[in-house]
Order: structure tokens, then sequence, then C-alpha cells
């Protein structure tokens, strides 16, 4: 068995960024003291989940890769020995921001960055004022613990982003996350919801045969603008192995860190009795390329 231990840092956020990057620190360091060699923090972990409302103010919070936040835990990694996964407001010039995810490796140096593709515009989440699309495909990146495919929040409703991260050699899909309940919705809304955005991913491993791990945030934050009600972030964060198996998985009602074991073998076995990829029809799937089937 080739085991990967994965931490999961499922944190509640404030408004001052420096107390959140505090708790960001000291919870990696406490994932690395339970052996965990590969960390990772829930969406845009630096600041409340902005996006609530379309201000401009926000983008001041946005910073350039690399930049103080990848410095400062670029040297943790350094410190601690550790693969983390970080998730930024990229500031990549005037006028032009992303969502981001870096991949930091054991020595503190960039392995790789993934600029969200999929980006979602409904009320109380209202990315398309902030966020430009990405722009650097789906493209695993290497590490001294395997070949990641990092994904953030929005793309994990598409298969398609998974297929091609799977396609392209991804040993596990990793989702960086921010979702949570209208609070308004009836508690069987909310219970569809979730189970329908974990039946999802655990879809996503089972049809590429490799592990998933997503990082939630929790707790609830208020709209500013008090158009909405405000969101109730649902955290639930989870492992599910190459067969859609819950390996482990967070509350959905506190702050938790979750160190989980990985069977990095285990992928090549079920695909050997499982061959998706062999039988996949390519030659019959160019109407995946148009918007509709009119």
């Amino acid at each position: 068995m080739k085991s990967l231990k994965v931490g999961l840092v499922q944190q509640s956020y404030l408004e001052n960024r420096e107390e959140n990057l505090e708790k960001n620190y000291q919870q990696i360091c406490h994932a690395a003291d339970q052996g965990a060699e590969l960390i990772i923090l829930p969406e845009l972990h630096s600041s409340l989940y902005f996006c609530q409302t379309e201000d401009r103010s926000h983008f001041n919070l946005a910073e350039k890769i690399p930049g103080e936040i990848t410095k400062k835990f670029a040297e943790l990694t350094k410190k601690l020995g550790i693969v983390l996964v970080i998730s930024l407001f990229e500031k990549r010039a005037a006028g032009l921001y992303h969502n981001t995810a870096v991949v930091l490796e054991k020595d503190g140096s960039i392995a790789g960055t993934y600029r969200k593709m999929h980006i979602p515009d409904d009320p109380g989440y209202y990315e398309k004022f902030y966020f430009t699309p990405g722009d650097l495909g789906f493209n695993p990146i290497n590490t001294s613990v395997g070949k990641l495919g990092i994904l953030i929040c929005w793309d994990q409703w598409y298969p398609e982003a998974a297929r091609l991260m799977a396609l392209a050699g991804a040993e596990m899909l990793i989702y960086p996350s921010a979702i949570g309940y209208d609070p308004n919705d009836k508690p069987t809304e909310q219970q569809r919801q979730l189970a329908a955005w974990m039946t999802v991913q655990q879809g996503h491993a089972v049809a590429n045969g490799i592990p998933v791990v997503t990082v939630n945030r929790i707790g609830f934050e208020a709209d500013p603008s008090q158009a909405t009600t405000g969101i109730d972030f649902w955290g639930s964060s989870f492992v599910a192995g190459c067969q859609g198996e819950l390996l482990g998985q967070a509350s959905a009602k506190k702050e938790e860190l979750l160190c989980v074991d990985i069977d990095l073998n285990h992928s090549e076995q079920v695909r050997q009795i499982w061959p998706f990829f062999r039988d996949r029809r390519i030659d019959q799937y160019q109407e995946l390329l148009k918007r509709f089937r009119d």
C-alpha cells in the first residue's frame, strides 16, 4: 500500500485578514504534527466570502502571485516539509483578476497554479463581478506526493473538468470550496443540496477511478448589503476513495481538522476491473463541444 496522509483544514473566517491567516497557520502545523504530507485549505481562506455583494473596494483584497500570502505559506511548507494547497484572489494585472489555487512544494517553491474555470453568478455568489475565467486549462500539478488535479468549488459540478484532469494523469482531484445553504430554504431542501454536492463529487471519483478531496469552509456569514440573509456554509469536508466510498468526513457545524490516509495504489486496481477509460467512445463525443443540441 502506497499511503498518503492528507489534512483537510475546515475553518470559519473573520473580517480580520491576519487573524484568518494565523488560524490557517496553526491548523496547518497541527495537521503536520499528525503526519499529513499534503494539506489543503478552503477556497479564499484569507477573508470572508466577499462575493455576496458587488463591491469595488473588495478588489483591494487581491494580490500578485508570488506575493505576501504565497511567501508566508512557502516559508511554512519549507519548515514543515509538506505540500500545501492554498487559495487566493489573484491580481494578475489592473482590472484582471482570478480565483486561483497555488500548490506549494516541500522546499517552499511554487509547484503550480490553477485558475478557476467555471465562474458562478447567482444571488450571494456574484463571482463574475470579480473573477476572469481561468486560462491555464485542466492540467494536473506535479508534486513530490503525486500529480494533483486541482479544481475550485463551482468546478465540482462539471464532469468534463474532472475527466480532463484524470485524462491528463491526475492521481487525485482536489476541490477547495466555499458553498453553503440559503438560511431561508427548508431543511429538506438544504439536505438535498448537500447530498447532491457530495454525490456528484463521489461520482467523479467513480467515473475516473481516483480519490476526491473536498475542503469547505464552515459557519454563517451575513450579507453586508442585506439583500439576502447570508450564507450558512455547510462544512462537511470529505475524502472519497476511487469507488466513491467515504474515507472521512468532517462536521457540518464546526471547525475541524480532518486527516485521512489514502491508498494511492488502489486506483490502478479499480481501473483494471472497471476499465472506463478503455471503453470510452471518443469517436462519438463531438456533440459535447456544443452549448446545447437543438
